[in-house]
């Protein structure tokens, strides 16, 4: 087996896994009771430890590497994105943690069964699950690819399906017996280990560019890298989609998806539930850009050699494979020591994503789906819900890992978007979901018909507005970009005018 780690870099790495199987061990020794116990901590998670949850999930090995990818290719309007989120995050902490907190909820979907009945309930769960399949398949895929070309110096099938199986046994370790209060306290850890070797990799990048800050901020500047606002109407991070589609994508994110949302139903109340989003964002945005800065110094690295002294040509591949320029800079420049560090941050955003999506797949599957359906055929008691939650752990593990490997193959081996699409897949859903929870909390329209057809209706708008179908040809008549903002606010609205045409009946 080749690999590029010195003793070093396997003492850091192993060390890392040490801590997690010590915490796992810890962890898995909390007391569950019930599902509610299982699934939302019984409503005992301290604020601050919700609120680094929230960070955690949000992040993933995509956005580990993705983020210093936009800065060193285009410059600091990313960061829009963030603000945006914050926007979003004040929306639904004032809007629908009330309400959730309101009904008890255990999942964000239970809101729609008071309105629109058990089936709508259901129907938003299924969406869920389907989308999360998609997309949290393919960041497992993208964070296993990462590892494995780091651990392994090749992307062989058998040793993504080993990285895949590592992230994956590490997220069963916490999610399996603990629950959610067990992935919590884990993405504390796992929040610490990725934000740690995102410093030490900017402090040691700094000393090695070896010149003065104004240098490098005049550089920047000269470059035109510096820019924080884009005020086109095709720009990836234009004002206007800012303003538009990913305010509407953020609010599905934090509010609608059960993978995030369900750290904020852990809390004691409604107002340490509404203190630990608004405390996540604030810790998120310094993050995204601590990322961000990493990749412009990588610019002055790779596009400046005479600042950094380098003159070799980058070319971002890897077996034929496109990799980002941080990839590029962990495989090609890393020093002994730092390379088991940044494995280290990898593997712990891609286990905080990881073990947060089996807690959120298992609760919607047992609280929405199953369990409605055993009470109203035989006469069981918590622990048994509480089983079953923990096969379904198990199942969707096993499923995830199935998408992640079916991912690699299509990536491979075919020319249609699949990753694309299942990385996409989620935000296809989020359209009809907003579009139904928007119906549901500032209309009376709607009904148990609509809501369907309104899923429906979201997700085909995104679907055909996609590059691949008909986005492109759109785009050439507007005269502008139909960027994944436009998609999302087309969508919302074509669930939400669905929606509309139904009259309110009462369940």
């Amino acid at each position: 087996m080749n690999s590029a780690f010195s003793n070093l870099d396997w003492g850091i790495f192993f060390a890392y896994f040490l801590v997690l199987t010590v915490t796992s061990v810890l962890l898995s020794r909390v007391k569950v009771n019930s599902t509610r116990d299982y699934f939302v901590g019984g409503n005992t998670v301290p604020m601050f430890a919700a609120a680094m949850s929230v960070l955690a999930t949000s992040q993933s090995a995509a956005t580990f590497l993705g983020g210093p990818e936009y800065s060193y290719g285009k410059n600091l309007t990313f960061i829009g994105f963030y603000i945006s989120a914050f926007f979003a995050v004040l929306f639904v902490a004032k809007v629908l943690i009330p309400r959730f907190y309101a009904i008890k909820a255990v999942t964000v979907y239970e809101l729609l069964e008071k309105r629109y009945g058990e089936n709508a309930k259901r129907q938003a769960g299924v969406m869920f699950l389907v989308g999360r399949l998609f997309a949290s398949g393919a960041r497992l895929y993208i964070g296993a690819l990462a590892i494995s070309m780091i651990l392994f110096l090749d992307i062989k099938p058998t040793h993504v399906a080993i990285s895949i199986s590592i992230l994956m046994l590490g997220a069963l370790a916490y999610a399996y017996f603990g629950g959610v209060k067990s992935i919590i306290f884990s993405d504390i850890i796992q929040a610490v280990t990725y934000i740690g070797a995102g410093i030490a990799i900017l402090i040691y990048l700094y000393m090695t560019i070896n010149t003065d800050f104004s240098t490098i901020v005049s550089t920047l500047h000269a470059d035109q890298k510096l820019k924080l606002l884009d005020w086109s109407m095709s720009g990836s991070f234009s004002v206007w989609a800012l303003l538009g589609g990913w305010l509407l994508l953020n609010i599905a994110a934090y509010g609608l998806d059960q993978d995030m949302t369900q750290r904020a139903l852990t809390c004691k109340s409604t107002k340490e539930a509404q203190n630990s989003l608004m405390m996540s964002i604030y810790l998120t945005i310094p993050v995204a850009i601590l990322f961000l800065m990493i990749g412009l110094l990588l610019y002055l690295f790779y596009q400046h050699p005479e600042i950094s002294g380098l003159t070799t040509e980058v070319v971002q591949k890897f077996e034929g494979e496109k990799i980002t320029i941080f990839m590029y800079y962990i495989l090609h420049e890393m020093p002994e020591g730092m390379r088991g560090l940044v494995t280290v941050g990898a593997v712990a955003a891609a286990l905080s994503s990881s073990n947060s999506v089996l807690g959120a797949m298992s609760s919607v599957a047992i609280e929405d789906l199953y369990k409605p359906w055993k009470k109203k055929r035989s006469d069981v008691d918590e622990m048994h819900f509480v089983k079953a939650g923990r096969n379904a752990v198990l199942f969707f593990a096993v499923a995830l890992s199935l998408m992640a490997m079916l991912s690699f193959y299509w990536q491979r081996y075919t020319e249609l978007p699949l990753l694309s699409f299942a990385l996409g897949v989620m935000a296809f859903a989020y359209t009809g979901l907003l579009g139904v929870f928007g119906a549901a909390i500032f209309t009376k329209r709607g009904n148990a018909t609509t809501v369907p057809l309104a899923l429906l209706g979201g997700f085909m708008t995104v679907l055909l507005l996609q590059p691949y179908v008909l986005g492109d040809h759109l785009g050439t008549l507007l005269g502008f970009k139909v960027g994944f903002a436009w998609q999302i606010l087309c969508g919302t609205l074509i669930a939400f005018g669905v929606m509309m045409m139904g009259k309110n009946k009462s369940y």
